[in-house]
């Protein structure tokens, strides 16, 4: 069987920074993992562990500066990567979940998993909507927000827990071929280990164009645009104490008497 897996690299923006037009200046920003897809990586590499001839693939939407977190997740385990990206994503400045769904979606056409995972939503733009959009656009069965997954290679089904909204969790049954959205603390991601990091070095990292799916220009299309980007302006500021128990007891106790909150 074969496992597709969803990998996003995101940016990590560092607590002080300057904007960029519609967008953060690179200056200030340090890609890594999704923190989703690393649950996912795992849960698909645990059932390619759990049997005999499971292929575990991934494909990122990306440009060539993605392929170092790419081998993060071959260094956990996974066979090979596809990664995908042209002048004609390049040139988008915002891409939605309705374009990345309809390029995963050629990936599974013609890779034909049969079971596709993804991170519930990503650490960027906190969507929500890739993993199931995609199951959608390819007519797969799917379940978000799976926080539980019990699966044995070569069954038909996939029995998930879900996390619902109000502590509500729902116990059901996924038929393949689906997709599942992976919610953080399904399980724990592991470290790669130093043989892992490298065998990731030979691993493949297959780069396909949009026309090399079938695809065009026209699959960026979108009636979500970015219009502004700004830093929210602060409403109020936190007051540290420094020193010894004392003396930040002494300091709360001033700054309470000169908000009112206590009598002098």
């Amino acid at each position: 069987m074969k496992v597709l897996i969803a990998v996003a690299e995101v940016a990590e923006v560092e607590d002080d920074f300057e904007i960029d037009g519609l967008g953060i200046d690179e200056r200030y920003l340090n890609y890594d993992l999704n923190e989703w897809d690393d649950y996912a990586v795992e849960a698909g590499v645990q059932i390619q562990e759990a049997g005999d001839d499971v292929e575990v693939v991934s494909v990122t939407v990306g440009p060539e500066r993605a392929d170092e977190t790419i081998r993060m997740a071959l260094a956990k385990g996974v066979d090979r990567a596809v990664r995908v990206w042209d002048d004609d994503l390049e040139d988008v400045e915002y891409l939605d979940s309705e374009t990345k769904a309809d390029v995963l979606a050629a990936v599974v056409e013609e890779e034909q998993p049969d079971l596709v995972l993804t991170g519930v939503q990503s650490d960027d733009t906190a969507f929500g909507a890739t993993g199931v959009s995609l199951a959608e656009e390819v007519g797969f069965e799917w379940a978000a927000v799976v926080n539980h997954l019990e699966y044995e290679p070569g069954d038909e089904t996939a029995s998930v827990h879900r996390e619902l909204e109000g502590g509500v969790e729902e116990l059901t049954d996924v038929e393949l071929p689906a997709v599942l959205t992976i919610q953080t603390g399904i399980n724990e991601p592991r470290y790669a280990s130093l043989r892992g990091i490298r065998q990731a070095q030979s691993k493949e990292i297959a780069p396909k164009t949009l026309a090399e799916l079938g695809l065009d220009a026209s699959v960026t299309d979108s009636a979500v645009a970015l219009t502004q980007l700004y830093e929210p302006e602060t409403e109020s500021d936190a007051t540290l104490f420094e020193g010894g128990p004392d003396e930040e007891a002494g300091q709360l106790a001033d700054l309470l008497r000169d908000k009112g909150v206590v009598e002098g």
